[in-house]
């Protein structure tokens, strides 16, 4: 006579709800029709909503979870049968505020092996989160995001900046962040709730740009049909960022500086001057001090403008912000694509640790923005970037520097799509995907050497 078995199972299911009650996870299980059958209370407070509500409901219509849209890591998990561990996502719960998880998932099996659904652990990270932000917020200053000494100088001063009404002059290479500095200036300001007005000065010729800036009245010009404010009305009680202001001529430079001496505007065609309130952030990526030594920019405009100075560093000198700007870029890029990109191989940080960035940060957000395009979720690798970063060296090639791979890398790349291209640089531009002027500087930086007539002169030749 075999000996009765223990009446264990009551017991084992009365623990099993009571730990399931007990931690501070949340936990629920769905069928093979995506019904929830069993909620925790921690899922209760995570998300907000009741047991009794949420068992019978889809899983979507309790998460509200950008994984829900696409990479659900549930569905993965009963369509491969295997577990995905720490997968990050955001849900959003009853009162529409959105709390941000990790998420682990597992087949539901039953003791016969069958697969009766699949469950899901989360956890609430909203405090890591804020300790998260609280943390980079040293690090950030509007959508400036940077850990070098060059930029927390200018962060320190960027407030005391903001408070008063002076004339700020920005200088800093292309693809610095320039306006970025601007607008940070702006949202700290009294003015932040008054409008930001930008305006690219070198991209105007003087008589456009005048009319831009200051607007005209009716019958100003030929098919003025009707007033039209400038941005300098646009902008009123607000501030006016004025880029490339480098590029000016003179006589729209004198213009300007009585605009700023007596702070008000007369527009195209118009016979009364209209008083302006607004503050001006002026910006270049010359050097206006040497312009003013050369006769090519006015002194007096120069010394109006050049009230409060701010120097932002190219990233070639700040290389330690590459991981800060490429998180950065990776969370934005995720909130705009609703993807889930985790981080880069450390490959592909060494590469990026490796570039010059003669586009600076534009530069480095162009080349994320192309990894997002091919990359669909994980980690970013190699394969997914650009072909001046990724391209393998598969010849030899009398230019290659052994020591420098990555150097080595960009010379072949180059050089090929320049053969390909019968060797004009625009077209070659265009092929790798960079703006031309980065490629001539990439040439003279890497010593390459091309003959004297390109692809341009042979276009243009006439057959005999």
């Amino acid at each position: 006579m075999m000996p009765k078995k223990p009446k264990t199972s009551k017991i084992d299911q009365n623990t099993t709800h009571i730990i399931l009650e007990s931690i501070s996870d949340g936990v629920f299980t769905v069928d093979h029709n995506w019904t929830i059958t069993s909620f925790n209370r921690a899922a209760e407070e995570i998300t907000g909503v009741s047991r009794e509500e949420a068992v019978g409901s889809h899983c979507w219509e309790v998460f509200r979870s950008n994984m829900c849209e696409g990479d659900c890591a549930l569905k993965r998990t009963m369509k491969e049968n295997k577990p995905f561990v720490s997968t990050t996502a955001y849900i959003i719960n009853s009162q529409k505020k959105r709390i941000p998880i990790t998420v682990s998932t597992s087949p539901l099996i039953d003791n016969n092996g069958k697969i009766l659904g699949g469950v899901e652990t989360f956890r609430d990270h909203s405090l890591v989160e804020e300790l998260r932000k609280e943390l980079s917020a040293r690090f950030q200053m509007g959508d400036m995001v940077s850990s070098s000494p060059a930029m927390q100088a200018i962060f320190n001063i960027l407030p005391k900046v903001a408070e008063s009404d002076a004339t700020v002059l920005i200088e800093g290479e292309t693809g610095t962040g320039k306006e970025l500095a601007a607008r940070a200036i702006h949202n700290s300001s009294h003015r932040c709730k008054k409008p930001f007005v930008a305006i690219n000065c070198g991209a105007l010729p003087d008589t456009l740009l005048e009319s831009e800036l200051f607007g005209y009245k009716a019958g100003a010009f030929t098919n003025a049909a009707k007033d039209k404010p400038g941005h300098f009305a646009m902008a009123e009680g607000g501030t006016i960022f004025l880029d490339e202001i480098g590029d000016t001529s003179p006589a729209f430079q004198a213009k300007l500086l009585r605009v700023i001496e007596e702070r008000e505007f007369q527009p195209l065609g118009g016979i009364r001057k209209i008083p302006a309130d607004i503050r001006i952030i002026a910006a270049t990526n010359k050097d206006l001090s040497t312009m003013v030594e050369n006769g090519k920019f006015r002194q007096d405009l120069y010394y109006r403008i050049n009230v409060v100075r701010m120097k932002l560093p190219p990233l070639r000198e700040r290389m330690e912000d590459i991981p800060l700007l490429v998180e950065y870029f990776i969370n934005k890029f995720n909130k705009i694509r609703g993807k889930m990109i985790q981080g880069i191989d450390q490959q592909v940080l060494k590469t990026l640790m490796s570039h010059d960035f003669p586009g600076n940060i534009r530069e480095l957000e162009n080349i994320m923005e192309h990894a997002f395009v091919l990359c669909s979720e994980g980690n970013i690798g190699m394969e997914h970037m650009p072909c001046f970063l990724s391209s393998p060296i598969n010849e030899a090639h009398g230019d290659f520097t052994e020591n420098d791979p990555v150097k080595s890398a960009e010379i072949k790349v180059i050089m090929d799509a320049l053969k390909r291209n019968h060797y004009s640089r625009k077209a070659a531009a265009a092929e790798i995907g960079m703006h031309k002027s980065t490629l001539f500087r990439k040439i003279h930086k890497l010593g390459i050497r091309l003959p004297e007539s390109d692809g341009r002169s042979e276009r243009t030749r006439t057959p005999s």
